[in-house]
């Protein structure tokens, strides 16, 4: 693909990931125009919104991947390989926001997407076991806490850079709320 079509396409997706997050109804004119492409540009691409959702589902499937495979969450320190992880999941939130909900129904994308949740999971696991995360708390209460704290500064702080949002979800999480 030449360097501007690839620049087109990523524009179209990135552009549409956030278009269609804020405004499900968003057009496909609409989009092109936001992205600074024409509108046949991204229906020679994609012959409809479900084929555009399609490829920004599996843009957000593969950035996740890679941030679990960057944050080495198998073998890096369970405090660096956290932070890692958190700051590359916020990255990945704010580039590719979607309606989890309707990414989700498609069974191929809920399995990709199950078995990151697992890494995950196996990795909270290690962090319990190494004594970084508290090991009297409900199964699985780290597991459904961490990506909704992500989730919530990812929202709420965009102007937040993905490093401090992630000091300020792992000290969340690790430290609490509460004056110690």
């Amino acid at each position: 693909m030449r360097a501007d079509a690839a620049r087109n396409l990523e524009a179209v997706l990135t552009t549409g990931a956030r278009m269609l997050a804020a405004d499900p109804g968003a057009s496909i004119a609409n989009i092109a125009a936001e992205a600074g492409v024409d509108r046949r540009t991204v229906y020679r691409r994609f012959a409809s919104r479900e084929d555009l959702l399609a490829a920004i589902y599996e843009c957000r499937l593969a950035a996740v991947e890679r941030a679990i495979d960057d944050a080495r969450l198998r073998e890096a320190p369970v405090a660096v390989a956290l932070h890692r992880y958190v700051e590359n999941i916020i990255a990945v939130n704010r580039a590719w926001p979607v309606d989890l909900a309707r990414m989700l129904a498609d069974d191929d994308v809920r399995a990709r997407r199950d078995a990151s949740v697992r890494e995950v999971d196996v990795f909270l696991e290690r962090a319990t076991a190494e004594g970084v995360l508290r090991s009297d708390l409900p199964q699985g209460w780290a597991g459904a806490l961490l990506p909704q704290l992500m989730h919530l500064v990812s929202r709420q702080s965009p102007e937040t850079t993905p490093a401090r949002a992630a000091d300020l979800v792992v000290e969340t999480l690790l430290r609490g709320l509460g004056v110690s």
